[in-house]
């Protein structure tokens, strides 16, 4: 019977109440102290979060293709067939985020485009497609795997039977890991997680309800959002509480074919010649630029283009880097450390690129001939309902939207019921390889993931969610180095 840490459960539990009751206390001047300090950070501490990111991507390449590559995570075959393998982690590591940024982040760049290029120029409009699928390719990606090879070697290599991120440093710390050292490594982990998640669901919960809006005529209101994200909650839940094989795997394949069918829809019924130009000019794009795009500062004209969304999306990446580590872990029993980075990098890298380029190119196409203004919503802070205007625009209308809604649905289920699943394996004292935590410890975890996305978006803006963000990936910055040199020093006495 596998029991729960009480101390990392208490002390996760009060660190999120000591986040929550302020937002909710003096929710009139919570939204300001928040931007104020999100701008703190960002001047503060953005280049570190850039510095890391190149980092941890050199390393794992370095890992993947050194000697140390080979190594075999466990005895045993694979645990799951790679479609599922696939499937699995992509959906846990995108979340709605992928629906959301894929559709309309273009908009701010054509606005604000990097580099000091003019805006909604020609050069703007090829940055404008190129620089998300940037965002969410392998240097992201990347901060998946560091948490993930590093546990996975403590779990099935040293047969260490914790599925905590303490684990992944013992190399470093030895029995200090099982300490208090440890466990504020585990609260720091589960902090940054809640943070995080607050994030993904604050940006999905407002994307469903303009579908729902929109197609069933509601009014868009903060009673509806309620409603859709605890409809989610009990999706999550049901899909959690069958564990691995029978929900979270199940319900990650259908969402996988479900979402490259649609995509396959709106590349063929939409400008498909314009999507494969632009989809091939970006990656040309990305592949010249890679470097300078990594280490952009931006020292000369202060645009807070690095700020507002490079700085935002390594730290995203620092918040749920160690979830998906765990999560990984748990699933990627048999393979070898190279298969571990390779598939991460590939199947995430690979299928962001595809959603970016599908959808938001379907998008841009729509601007550019004047059929539909997403930059037009987006001045308005409205960028949920120009995602339902774009999908509304394709053949089918609000059927189209009303299966568009679903499937963000499903993807929001398919990140948080793993979001629940690792929180609870990260409070559990003693997890070995064919055990899962308790039932209603995943279930806890499942409707406690809600409290704080409902707190940011009742104080609205979108600033406050990337603020939720850099707070709580900031502690994890000194956790990423510490998981790099104990991984190092574990393989440097392998035998």
């Amino acid at each position: 019977m596998v029991k729960t840490d009480k101390i990392i459960f208490y002390a996760s539990l009060a660190s999120l109440a000591i986040c929550i009751a302020p937002i909710i206390l003096w929710s009139q001047d919570s939204y300001q102290v928040l931007l104020a300090l999100k701008i703190y950070l960002e001047n503060t501490f953005g280049s570190i979060y850039q510095i890391l990111t190149f980092i941890v991507l050199i390393f794992v390449l370095w890992l993947a293709f050194s000697k140390y590559g080979e190594i075999k995570l466990g005895d045993d075959d694979y645990h799951f067939n790679t479609f599922s393998w696939a499937s699995m982690l992509f959906c846990a590591g995108v979340a709605t985020g992928i629906l959301y940024w894929g559709t309309i982040e273009w908009a701010y760049y054509y606005d604000s485009p990097p580099f000091g290029i003019i805006p909604r120029s020609e050069l703007a409009i090829e940055y404008a497609a190129t620089y998300g699928m940037f965002h969410w390719g392998i240097a992201g990606w990347a901060f998946y795997c560091l948490p993930a090879i590093a546990l996975s070697y403590m779990y099935y290599v040293k047969r260490i039977p914790l599925l905590r991120i303490s684990n992944s440093c013992r190399g470093l710390l030895g029995r200090h890991a099982d300490g208090v050292p440890g466990q504020i490594i585990d609260v720091l982990f589960m902090v940054g997680l809640l943070g995080s998640t607050g994030t993904s669901m604050g940006l999905g919960t407002p994307m469903i309800a303009a579908g729902i809006e929109s197609v069933f005529g509601l009014s868009d209101s903060f009673s509806l959002k309620v409603i859709v994200i605890l409809f989610c909650a009990s999706i999550f839940s049901i899909s959690v509480y069958l564990g691995l094989t029978r929900g979270i795997k199940r319900l990650s394949n259908f969402n996988t074919t479900a979402a490259f069918i649609f995509l396959t829809f709106i590349f063929l019924a939409g400008p498909t010649i314009f999507i494969l130009k632009m989809s091939l000019n970006s990656f040309g794009l990305m592949i010249q630029n890679f470097i300078r795009m990594m280490t952009w500062t931006d020292p000369v004209t202060d645009s807070r283009f690095v700020e507002d969304w490079s700085i935002f999306y390594w730290s995203w990446w620092v918040a749920v880097g160690p979830f998906n580590g765990i999560f990984i872990t748990k699933i990627s029993g048999g393979r070898s450390i190279r298969q571990v980075i390779f598939g991460t990098l590939f199947f995430g890298s690979i299928g962001c690129a595809i959603f970016y380029n599908i959808l938001g190119n379907y998008a841009l196409h729509l601007e550019l001939s004047g059929q539909f203004l997403t930059t037009a919503l987006i001045h308005l802070g409205k960028g949920a309902h120009a995602i339902s205007g774009v999908i509304g625009s394709l053949p089918g209308g609000h059927i189209t939207l009303f299966l568009f809604t679903l499937m963000s649905v499903v993807f929001m289920a398919t990140t948080f019921d793993s979001t629940s699943y690792a929180l609870a394996s990260c409070a559990t004292e003693k997890l070995e390889a064919h055990q899962e935590p308790a039932r209603w410890h995943r279930l806890f975890w499942a409707f406690t993931l809600v409290i704080l996305p409902l707190s940011l978006i009742y104080i609205g803006g979108l600033e406050s969610l990337k603020l939720a963000v850099l707070i709580s990936a900031l502690p994890l910055i000194f956790v990423y180095v510490m998981m790099g040199i104990s991984l190092f020093f574990s393989l440097k006495n392998h035998e």
